[in-house]
């Protein structure tokens, strides 16, 4: 998919959404704004944003693919732990989560927060503890999925501390929670070790230290873990608050 046309609350939050479903960063597309769109009153007589977005090189389409998530069938009532599926396909089991566990926790407390919000998603556990996040890591998609990402991932970001907050509380401990809608983060996270490897690799090269813009604490440990190992660099988070910032400075001999 090259092109995409996709609605929103507000142009950036359209836009937010079409990058999320391309897979691809600002840099690598063209936006046209279709329509700005306009609140109303009340909520009465708004209308939604709308913008087309277009893979740069890619070839212009006369009728571009719009984001149409698909919308799952209501749960069966059938006590079987499968879900009814297609013919050709394989059933897939029901996950069954400790509820006494912090991953249980996780996806109560998520489960929770999107019903009251009326958001209409599926939550899946992809990892009940994962090495490399620092422990369950969580999966949120369906036709609302998109309106949880917010410009540059802040509503997930936010979403993930409220969630991570309620597990640390009960468990009291520093249980790490991940949080990723319709595989945002796994691309924003190949998004910044590819940027964490071209800094490195000039710095290196010229000696000289290179502070990134700043960044949520889940970006910047990415960063972080992936240069750690890295020989001739090394990293500080320098700033404060929401300017906090990632330096990758060379490593003097």
């Amino acid at each position: 998919m090259d092109q995409i046309v996709q609605t929103g609350r507000t142009v950036e939050e359209a836009e937010e959404q079409a990058l999320a479903a391309l897979g691809a960063d600002r840099s690598e597309v063209e936006v046209e704004i279709l329509n700005r769109g306009r609140q109303g009153f009340l909520g009465i007589g708004g209308e939604l944003a709308e913008v087309r977005v277009t893979r740069i090189g890619a070839a212009p389409s006369s009728a571009p693919e719009s984001v149409a998530p698909d919308v799952d069938e209501s749960p069966s009532d059938d006590p079987e732990p499968f879900e009814e599926t297609d013919a050709d396909e394989e059933p897939r089991p029901v996950q069954i989560i400790a509820a006494d566990t912090p991953a249980g926790t996780a996806v109560q407390a998520i489960q929770r927060i999107l019903t009251a919000v009326g958001a209409d998603v599926d939550v899946t556990l992809r990892s009940e503890h994962d090495e490399l996040a620092g422990g369950p890591v969580i999966d949120i998609n369906g036709p609302d999925s998109g309106l949880l990402i917010g410009r540059r991932g802040n509503t997930l970001h936010s979403l993930q501390f409220i969630v991570q907050s309620i597990v640390r509380q009960q468990f009291d401990e520093e249980v790490r929670v991940a949080l990723d809608v319709e595989q945002y983060r796994q691309r924003r996270e190949d998004s910044l070790r590819e940027m964490a490897d071209r800094v490195a690799d000039r710095v290196a090269q010229t000696g000289r230290s290179i502070t990134l813009e700043p960044m949520a604490p889940s970006d910047r440990r990415v960063i972080h873990l992936y240069l750690g190992e890295r020989q001739g660099i090394r990293t500080e988070s320098v700033g404060f608050g929401d300017s906090r910032k990632v330096q990758i400075i060379p490593e003097r001999d």
